[in-house]
């Protein structure tokens, strides 16, 4: 096995053109344990880490740009993204524990398509957008078109997302991320659910967004759901609305972590979680980070 650390995208898309047995990455943190595990050796590993646009996190004037193989610990100790992004900030400090989070990645949690990736939620309701480099130059796809199944993607061979664009939210706007997992720290989520709400002038929901994880092959938005809240005030209701869209649109699995009825009723109570946090932030209000909880009631 080979291994290469190229500084240009260029360079990147070479490599990997060089060898058909090849694979990049963003931080290692799931590659080494896959491969450590048995998965079969790659002929050549491209690391990313040293090409400063996959590592960079800028603010512009209408959207944040964020480099796939950028650590999250940047995300998460960055105040000006932070105030804006409270839930993909909080998703993002769910990646692994503090070590991991100085080499951990929004591409590497994206591409290795594990239906419980914490920040994958948390970028579909901002609806962020993947630039994904080629053989020919660059194309632009929303998050949600990258992760096919478990464990894949829709990148062709060679291709590798290079950042991502997050444009910033609207005014009166708030985002939320929960997880439910078993322990505290370093485990995978049973459920996650993510939401972004916008409220309008009287305080009811002008936009709604609602994402859900680990409880499907993908990822996946939450229409009913959304459609419940707009146009609607946040109350018990419509509440009540959110979790039971919530929890039909999953598709889980029974395993020793969780059943599926136990999955889709911690679902419907995390979306309710979730939009009453989101909608307090949307207000203004103050809400501890509570992205993990070890229980639903």
């Amino acid at each position: 096995m080979d291994y290469v650390a190229p500084t240009t995208i260029e360079d990147a898309v070479g490599a990997l053109s060089s060898t058909p047995e090849s694979r990049v990455f963003a931080g290692a943190t799931d590659l080494i344990p896959q491969i450590r595990s048995g998965r079969p050796e790659p002929g050549l590993l491209v690391d990313l880490k040293r090409i400063e646009r996959l590592t960079a996190v800028t603010e512009g004037a209408n959207a944040w740009t964020i480099g796939a193989a950028a650590p999250t610990s940047l995300l998460t100790e960055d105040p000006g993204f932070s105030n804006q992004f409270p839930g993909l900030s909080e998703a993002a400090g769910l990646i692994g524990s503090d070590q991991i989070q100085n080499r951990s990645s929004l591409g590497g949690n994206l591409c290795n398509a594990s239906p419980a990736a914490d920040s994958v939620p948390a970028m579909l309701v901002n609806e962020a957008r993947a630039v994904v480099a080629t053989a020919g130059g660059t194309r632009t796809v929303g998050v949600g078109e990258i992760a096919t199944g478990p464990g894949r993607t829709s990148l062709a061979p060679g291709e590798f997302i290079v950042e991502f664009e997050v444009d910033k939210p609207p005014a009166h706007s708030g985002d939320a991320y929960l997880r439910m997992t078993p322990r505290t720290e370093m485990d995978i989520a049973v459920v996650g659910v993510g939401v972004r709400i916008t409220l309008d002038a009287d305080g009811n929901c002008a936009e709604a967004r609602i994402a859900v994880g680990a409880v499907a092959p993908t990822a996946r938005r939450v229409a009913d759901a959304e459609a419940a809240l707009v146009g609607q005030p946040i109350n018990d209701d419509t509440l009540a609305a959110v979790a039971r869209a919530a929890s039909a649109a999953c598709d889980p699995i029974d395993d020793k972590r969780g059943t599926i009825a136990y999955r889709k009723q911690v679902t419907g109570v995390l979306a309710k979680r979730a939009v009453t946090i989101a909608a307090a932030r949307a207000a203004g209000e103050d809400t501890e980070n509570a992205a993990t909880t070890n229980g639903a009631h």
